[in-house]
């Protein structure tokens, strides 16, 4: 008998049916032995898994003996963020290198520390000899992150010590990573563009006397030109998304894996494999296409009472993708504010009125006003919502001509550091692989033989 595809999809079919008859579990069940579905409390709150020098996220606070929402607050190493940000940016330095020094070593560097961790990021810039052609030129993918992941896996190959999981040499892979995502991913970009739809291909070398920011915009544009606020902006944008403590699911992932004894690439690997996931990385390309859905079926951008309605539909499963989410908004944490967003909006109205795009920025700011009225009239929610960060970056990446294929590894490229720090740190402090439990509801069942089954 010859088989053909089509007997495969009809094999698919018919035992996709079966497993969603044998898998599934009674939600009442999670109540009754008190399992925390998605490791939260009813309320939201993330079970306790670990203990974090690295960073701290604060959205309540205690007032007469109470928890009580608060403005979000983000810390790395115990510097509040807008802190750090006024300072670089105050001093007119570029921030990406100087905060991911903080994060990996836990204090801020001297001039003469930055210098040194600058200049072995610069050394790192390179990638094994012809590794661009036979590995990132080969069979290129839209999907960039899964360009990416396997670009991570197969620079093991390249790597005497890939097993090697000392701080020290764990340490020395990290810089390497965090100086070669942005190349791995702009890279796979360009091969993607040429191959698949049928561009021009540039591969622009990172020079080594500029910042990330602005060796990320060089390699990814023709003309390998861009502005000064560009880079500024791009650069916040790597800070704001750089870490956010233990808790999300792709540094939660990192510490699983390495707590395995798994080596580096593996778990970072593992990592970028979490991030790409449409529930944690790619919410900002939703904002970007929710806008544009919103922009062709309004009549008046200006009109309040219209957008409100609009953002209705959406949120009752009527237009854009019908899922009932207003993309860019809430947050798994933050209820009152989001900093990173709050940082973030200032900036993206410079940038706005550089690239002409005050009237997007108009619409943007009124949907993150009207937006909460809205989920607060149509839902019950136990917090409040605010808009996160997601909902300015999109917009940022936008005006920075950076293509939608390249928003979740530009998330990418900056939460490496973060993925780094807490890698280590796992390094240093657990000795235990991570063993969570789960409850058996399989039963009990007598053997049959093959004979006797129906």
């Amino acid at each position: 008998m010859t088989l053909k595809k089509e007997d495969v999809i009809n094999f698919t079919k018919k035992y996709s049916e079966i497993c969603v008859k044998n898998d599934s579990v009674d939600k009442e069940l999670f109540a009754e032995y008190g399992v925390k579905r998605g490791l939260r409390d009813i309320n939201g709150k993330g079970v306790l898994t670990g203990i974090t020098n690295i960073s701290r996220v604060e959205s309540s606070e205690i007032v007469d003996g109470k928890s009580v929402p608060c403005a979000g607050k983000l810390y790395f190493r115990g510097y509040k963020i807008q802190e750090l940000v006024k300072g670089f940016m105050g001093e007119e330095r570029f921030g990406f290198e100087e905060v991911s020094y903080l994060l990996l070593f836990g204090h801020l560097p001297n001039k003469d520390e930055l210098k040194e961790y600058m200049d072995m990021l610069s050394i790192c810039r390179r990638l094994p000899t012809n590794f661009v052609r036979d590995v990132i030129m080969k069979a290129p993918s839209a999907d960039i992150m899964n360009s990416l992941t396997k670009s991570i896996l197969t620079l093991a190959s390249y790597d005497k010590n890939v097993s090697d999981t000392s701080v020290e040499n764990v340490i020395r892979q990290s810089i390497e990573l965090i100086a070669t995502f942005p190349m791995l991913s702009v890279y796979g970009y360009q091969a993607y563009n040429h191959y698949k739809k049928n561009k021009s291909l540039y591969i622009h070398r990172p020079k080594p006397e500029l910042s990330t920011s602005e060796n990320l915009l060089r390699m990814l544009r023709p003309d390998k030109k861009y502005t000064e606020l560009e880079a500024r902006v791009l650069d916040l944008a790597l800070v704001l998304h750089m870490e956010h403590g233990g808790g999300n699911n792709s540094t939660f992932t990192t510490r699983v894996v390495t707590s395995s004894g798994s080596d580096t690439y593996s778990t970072i690997a593992a990592a970028l494999s979490s991030l790409k996931g449409p529930r944690h990385g790619g919410a900002n390309i939703m904002v970007v296409r929710m806008f544009k859905d919103i922009k062709n079926h309004i009549k008046n951008q200006k009109d309040e009472t219209e957008v409100k309605e609009y953002l209705r539909k959406i949120l009752n499963k009527e237009a854009f993708d019908k899922k009932g989410l207003i993309y860019g908004m809430g947050h798994a944490v933050y209820s009152i504010s989001d900093p990173r967003a709050e940082i973030f909006k200032s900036f993206v109205e410079k940038l706005a009125n550089e690239k002409g795009r005050q009237k997007d920025f108009a619409l943007y700011s009124m949907i993150e006003r009207l937006a909460p009225e809205v989920i607060g009239e149509e839902r019950h929610i136990y917090k409040g919502v605010s808009a996160n960060v997601d909902f300015y970056s999109g917009l940022v990446y936008s005006m920075l001509d950076i293509p939608e294929e390249l928003f979740t590894p530009m998330f990418a490229i900056a939460r490496i550091v973060g993925w780094s720090a807490h890698r280590i740190e796992e390094l240093v402090n657990a000795d235990k692989i991570m063993r969570p439990a789960y409850v058996s509801n399989c039963g009990y069942n007598e053997y049959v033989s093959i004979e006797g089954r129906d």
